[in-house]
């Protein structure tokens, strides 16, 4: 589960009050609470996982207004969202230790451990110098299996619809 200090309040809440304030939306109680919550954890959080804690904490916020709270802290460019694969969309806030990074995804247990590499940076720029185009963000997502699941024995299933000659 998610690294989450509980009853925080997180510095980054004024940019996100600012935010609204500007976009002429109000300032909430229980959006500041979803937000802290986001804010407060080291790890990609499902609606369902900030659900919990914000049970945990004592708050009774129903799923519509996480949801509509982590649309716009998205447009705020405070938090970005991922699909992994899960069927469901997973948050981060943008203030953590990597700032920019890439993501290792378990197919299995669905873990997700971020990394950085300067050569993918590299080849951004080169690839967009040679296309004349002016880069400004990138995600790569690699999927596979953690070192703990092929530690316990788990396979990769060849299942789905693929082109024979590129299985493996």
């Amino acid at each position: 589960m998610a690294t989450i200090e509980k009853n925080a309040t997180t510095p980054h809440l004024h940019l996100f009050r600012r935010y609204l304030r500007q976009q002429g939306l109000p300032v909430t109680q229980q959006r500041e609470v979803v937000a802290d919550v986001l804010f407060s954890s080291t790890e990609h959080l499902s609606v369902e996982e900030i659900e919990a804690e914000l049970k945990k904490r004592g708050e009774r916020i129903g799923k519509a207004t996480i949801y509509r709270t982590m649309e716009i802290l998205v447009r705020a460019g405070l938090v970005e969202d991922h699909d992994f694969g899960d069927g469901f969309k997973r948050y981060e806030h943008l203030f953590g230790r990597q700032p920019v990074h890439e993501h290792l995804v378990c197919t299995h247990c669905r873990k997700v451990v971020e990394f950085r590499r300067r050569e993918i940076h590299r080849i951004q720029d080169e690839v967009a110098r040679e296309h004349g185009f002016m880069a400004v963000r990138h995600r790569l997502e690699i999927y596979g299996l953690c070192a703990d699941c092929r530690a316990a024995g788990v396979q990769l299933s060849n299942d789905g619809v693929a082109c024979p000659a590129l299985r493996l």
